[in-house]
C-alpha cells in the first residue's frame, strides 16, 4: 500500500489508523488491486492488536485485576484518542493512568489508576541509567555538623508514589508476590521504586517516607526533608526510614549546596 506525499493525507491516514469510525484516507492505492479499503482494513487491525499487546505487556497486574476484555477495550479507546508520538513503545502508555481517571467504564475500579501508576514506575525503573547506590559507610565517615545540610542524589531508577488505595498490597497480590486474600485493612500506601541492581524493587513506606524521600530527590536538605515528613507524620522517623532508604539503594551521592562530597 501507498499513499500520497501531501501531509494532510499522511495525518489523515496516521488518525484513520487508531479511529475505526474515520474512513479510509484518499489517495491510497494497493499494489496488486483497486481494493485498499480491505488492505487498510488489515494493516489497522495489526497496528490496534501491537499497540495493545505492547500495552498489556507493561501493565499485566492491571489487564489481570480487569480482565483481557476489558483491558483489550479499555486499551482501544485510549489508543484511539491519544496514539503513540514516537516509534519507540518503551514509554507509551505513561499517561494510561490519567486516561483511566477518566475513564467512565473503569470507575468501579477507583485504585486502577494508581496501580497503572506503580507498573509504569517499574517500567522506567527497569530502563534507567544503572548506578552504584550509596552506601551507608560514607554517612558514617561524615561531620555530624554537616548533616542537617546534606543534600542526597537520587538513584536514576527512583519514583516514589502515594495514593489513597493499598496499592502495594493490591500490585503484590496480583503480581504473585502475596497470597491473593481479602484486604482487611483498606488504607493508603505509599511505595518507593527503585533498581539499585538488577532487580526491580518496590517497597512499601512508613508513614511520612514518601514526603521524606521526595523533598531528598527534588534537593532539599536533610533537615528540610525532616521538617517535611514530620508535618505529614509528627511520629516519623529520621533513623529508620534514612536507615531504609540506603538499604534500598534509593541514593547514589551526597552534597552540600551542590558541591560533590569531598570531605574525605
Amino acid at each position: 500500500m501507498r499513499f500520497s506525499v501531501p501531509t494532510t493525507t499522511q495525518d489523515d491516514f496516521a488518525a484513520a489508523l487508531t479511529d475505526i469510525s474515520l474512513p479510509v484516507p484518499e489517495g491510497l492505492t494497493a499494489w496488486n488491486g483497486p481494493r485498499p479499503k480491505r488492505r487498510f482494513g488489515v494493516y489497522r487491525d495489526n497496528v490496534a492488536i501491537g499497540l495493545t499487546g505492547a500495552l498489556a505487556s507493561r501493565f499485566p497486574v492491571a489487564e489481570k485485576i480487569v480482565g483481557k476484555e476489558f483491558f483489550a477495550a479499555m486499551s482501544h479507546e485510549f489508543i484511539r484518542l491519544c496514539p503513540p508520538r514516537s516509534p519507540l513503545l518503551l514509554a507509551y502508555g505513561d499517561d494510561l493512568a490519567d486516561f483511566v481517571e477518566r475513564f467512565e467504564p473503569a470507575r468501579d475500579v477507583a485504585y486502577l489508576a494508581d496501580v497503572i501508576r506503580l507498573e509504569a514506575a517499574r517500567g522506567r525503573a527497569y530502563h534507567a541509567a544503572d548506578a552504584a547506590p550509596l552506601q551507608a559507610e560514607r554517612l558514617a565517615a561524615i561531620d555530624p555538623d554537616r548533616l542537617a545540610e546534606l543534600t542526597f542524589l537520587a538513584h536514576p531508577s527512583l519514583s516514589v508514589l502515594t495514593s489513597p488505595h493499598p496499592i502495594v498490597t493490591i500490585w503484590a497480590m496480583n503480581a504473585g508476590e502475596m497470597e491473593l486474600r481479602p484486604i482487611e485493612d483498606w488504607s493508603g500506601e505509599d511505595v518507593l521504586v527503585v533498581r539499585p541492581g538488577t532487580i526491580v524493587e518496590v517497597h512499601r513506606l512508613p508513614a511520612g517516607g514518601a514526603t521524606f524521600l521526595s523533598e531528598l530527590a527534588k534537593g532539599a536538605a536533610l533537615v528540610a526533608a525532616l521538617e517535611h515528613a514530620t508535618e505529614a507524620a509528627p511520629d516519623f522517623d529520621l533513623s529508620s526510614n534514612l536507615a531504609g532508604a540506603l538499604q534500598a539503594g534509593a541514593f547514589i551521592d551526597v552534597r552540600w549546596n551542590g558541591a560533590g562530597d569531598n570531605h574525605e
